[in-house]
């Protein structure tokens, strides 16, 4: 039997790089984004996958994509394999995309007080490096969503950047353009999510100048569980952390562990913490996108 490198060959498909959870492909003049089960916490990846869960956040991103393609234009070609490529494996995971040269920033929209944002906030009255009012408890809404990018790392946690360090890496035309599509998607999204009973707290994007036309596009992952902090909206009680549709559970879980400390390897998961995580996964899909 033909190795999967060489099927790989046969099919013209490359493989560009492995990440936490996606790899990266490139076939004639696309990049294949192909979504695996891995999943990761506090930078480490599991050595037990989530059964699933690539096809689970694939399905919630096209949905993504297609909802808020008028707001902005996106990376995405298809999601099915083209004639004469035989990779079963791909099914249900790939997203065919346009070459792009993605910023080197992740911008991170907060509308509530919850994760790194909080824990700026205890410190410095601060969040993103914007002031924000005192007297706020945790998972409190923000008078206004914030946009708090961050500069992406190759290793380790990602740099949170305030505005000003934020507009010299963009500049300030890149800067004002992404701050005002982050913050139109996040507002937007929120709002469909409230009709469906969740709370979008907060959530990460990712853009990129595509290198054919020079536009921004909306790339990577939009809105799931992986990218954003998802709440019941039924059980919301500001003043401590929520319940969650997202891999905020998996922390929580690994946070009991006295014998991990947050660096690789990561930890065997048990089977009821995978099948919960699953689960989590499956009702923001099935929620979301009804």
């Amino acid at each position: 039997m033909d190795s999967w490198s060489d099927r790989l060959k046969q099919a013209g498909v490359h493989l560009v790089r492995s990440g936490k959870v996606r790899d990266i492909y490139r076939w004639q003049e696309e990049i294949w984004l192909v979504a695996s089960d891995r999943i990761s916490a506090y930078d480490v990846i599991m050595p037990t996958p989530i059964p699933d869960k690539g096809k689970i956040l694939t399905a919630l991103s096209r949905h993504w994509f297609t909802v808020t393609e008028k707001i902005c234009l996106n990376h995405v070609l298809g999601y099915e394999l083209p004639p004469g490529v035989v990779l079963p494996e791909f099914e249900g995971r790939l997203t065919r995309a346009r070459r792009c040269e993605i910023f080197p920033v992740e911008c991170v929209a907060r509308g509530y007080l919850a994760g790194s944002g909080w824990e700026e906030y205890r410190e410095h009255r601060t969040v993103g490096g914007h002031r924000v009012p005192a007297g706020l408890r945790e998972s409190d809404k923000l008078p206004e969503p914030l946009f708090t990018p961050a500069r992406k790392n190759n290793q380790g946690h990602d740099e949170n950047l305030t505005p000003s360090e934020a507009r010299a890496v963009l500049g300030d035309a890149g800067y004002k353009e992404l701050y005002d599509l982050t913050l139109r998607l996040y507002t937007w999204a929120a709002g469909y999510a409230a009709q469906r009973g969740i709370l979008l707290a907060d959530t990460k994007l990712e853009f990129g100048c595509e290198v054919a036309t020079g536009k921004i596009l909306l790339a990577d992952e939009i809105f799931t569980p992986d990218s954003s902090r998802f709440w019941p909206a039924d059980t919301y009680a500001p003043g401590g952390p929520q319940p969650s549709f997202d891999k905020q559970y998996l922390r929580d879980y690994l946070k009991t562990l006295t014998t991990w400390n947050k660096t690789a390897p990561g930890p065997e998961l048990p089977p009821e913490v995978v099948l919960n995580t699953k689960a989590k996964y499956l009702e923001a899909l099935e929620r979301l996108s009804s």
